[in-house]
């Protein structure tokens, strides 16, 4: 998703005029407004049926129920979200807006001219949050592949009596063997061993 290319977007406006008014300001950069809701209720929903590129709201300022209804949206299917507010919000208010996964707090209401820069700085800050959001994930599934390695190798070693060199490479062959990665095959050595460490044990192999 990189602006400018044209954006199919939700708007969130209970208020007639000034949705037109948001229309075309957003038509005229060439983006298009293919569902307007007059809340944020059932949001997450809506997003999953119209399938739209951005999220923008349009209201005073941000309820509670539109920030759980943001919050959830940006945890089941995250889109850069775009909140113009007509009434300055203190910081508490802004940043329960931006912990709900907005990208753009922007007060005063929308302005034509802003609209573009408005909506590239939404598209960038989202990117970004979703980049970082990926590797932080990544970096927390490395740790508990690892930790799930060191804990199934100490379970080798106890159960077959070995050192730990020994220990990977029974669990590495086991893994390879099976056409597992090392992490899948170590989760399931540990549940194998687990629940036979008050009985005899013979090769981790049987974890298949």
């Amino acid at each position: 998703m990189n602006s400018p290319q044209p954006l199919r977007i939700l708007l969130i406006d209970k208020d007639p005029e000034r949705a037109s008014q948001v229309c075309q300001a957003l038509r005229y950069e060439g983006h298009e407004v293919i569902r307007q809701r007059p809340d944020a209720t059932g949001l997450t929903a809506a997003v999953a049926r119209d399938q739209p590129d951005m999220v923008i709201i349009d209201m005073d300022s941000p309820d509670r129920d539109t920030l759980e209804n943001m919050s959830t949206l940006n945890t089941h299917a995250p889109r850069p979200i775009v909140f113009f507010a007509d009434q300055p919000g203190d910081r508490a208010t802004i940043h329960a807006a931006v912990k709900a996964g907005v990208s753009a707090y922007v007060v005063d209401g929308i302005q034509p001219e802003r609209v573009r820069s408005i909506i590239d700085s939404a598209v960038a800050q989202f990117e970004s949050f979703q980049a970082l959001r990926a590797e932080l994930e990544e970096t927390r599934s490395a740790l508990e592949d690892r930790k799930v390695i060191e804990k199934a190798k100490g379970l080798i070693m106890r159960h077959e009596n070995c050192d730990e060199e020994t220990a990977y490479r029974m669990l590495r062959s086991s893994a390879m063997e099976h056409s597992e990665r090392l992490a899948v095959m170590a989760g399931r050595v540990v549940t194998l061993l687990e629940r036979r460490s008050q009985g005899s044990v013979g090769s981790i192999r049987k974890a298949s």
